[in-house]
């Protein structure tokens, strides 16, 4: 889906837990760069390709992957793109992020599930060995670190919110041109409306409400969500009312 000039929000289907969805990497393009935000599950590279190319946008001119977080859903295909174009595609994340990425700590999804095997059922059994395949075959080296605030010269530029909270590196990412907003997963979208991520899938409460508190700073207009896609709406008052609702019923 073009969202505008250079911009666009990929569909891929995937199966979560036995219920189908769609996650919506974004591409990024203009003259100099090719530039793919997230890369969905392990396995997924040929509807990546396919949703790139439906959009006109060569897949071989791919020459960066920003990742905003370690979770298997954002980095499982991301090997793949790197054997698919050797030498061509530098990975960014942020510096905290890095060392779940390229495996020198156990992302902390897995690392919970871990604490609690002895007394998970099986199904859930089953779910941790798939996932600690899946994130020891996605493991890549990280060619550069970002760092809250950082202006990135591409596509217009491209500004780094550090939002820790969801993963302790997670960021999203503003295009201040557009005034658009790539949540990664600290927003969705569900039922039409913007809603902040499920509680059990955050690492951090606390964090994860001043990470929302630094959103209300940039002046945004669409917001686009790796889960429920393109929010088009009055983004600014939506995301301070969330804000103001996380912090009424902190704990």
């Amino acid at each position: 889906m073009k969202i505008n000039n250079g911009i666009y929000m990929l569909e891929i289907s995937v199966n979560m837990m036995g219920k189908p969805s769609i996650i919506n990497p974004t591409v990024i393009w203009d003259n100099d760069s090719v530039i793919l935000i997230d890369t969905g599950f392990p396995g997924q590279l040929p509807k990546i390709r396919e949703a790139i190319e439906k959009e006109g946008v060569p897949f071989n001119k791919l020459n960066m992957v920003i990742l905003t977080h370690q979770d298997i859903d954002h980095v499982g295909s991301i090997s793949d793109i790197l054997k698919e174009l050797p030498n061509k595609v530098k990975i960014l994340a942020h510096e905290e992020e890095k060392p779940f990425i390229t495996g020198e700590k156990q992302p902390v999804k897995l690392a919970q599930l871990e604490s609690s095997l002895d007394y998970l059922p099986e199904n859930m059994k089953t779910v941790y060995e798939k996932l600690k395949a899946g994130f020891q075959n996605s493991r890549v080296n990280v060619d550069n670190t970002l760092t809250d605030g950082e202006e990135l010269p591409f596509c217009g530029g491209i500004t780094v919110i550090h939002t820790p909270g969801h993963t302790p590196g997670h960021i999203c990412l503003y295009l201040k041109h557009w005034k658009i907003l790539i949540a990664g997963d600290i927003l969705r979208v569900e039922g039409g409306l913007l809603i902040p991520a499920v509680e059990s899938t955050n690492f951090d409460r606390d964090s994860n409400i001043k990470s929302m508190e630094k959103l209300m700073k940039y002046d945004i207009e669409n917001v686009i969500c790796y889960h429920g896609g393109l929010y088009k709406g009055n983004a600014n008052n939506d995301i301070a009312e969330l804000t103001k609702n996380l912090q009424k019923y902190k704990i």
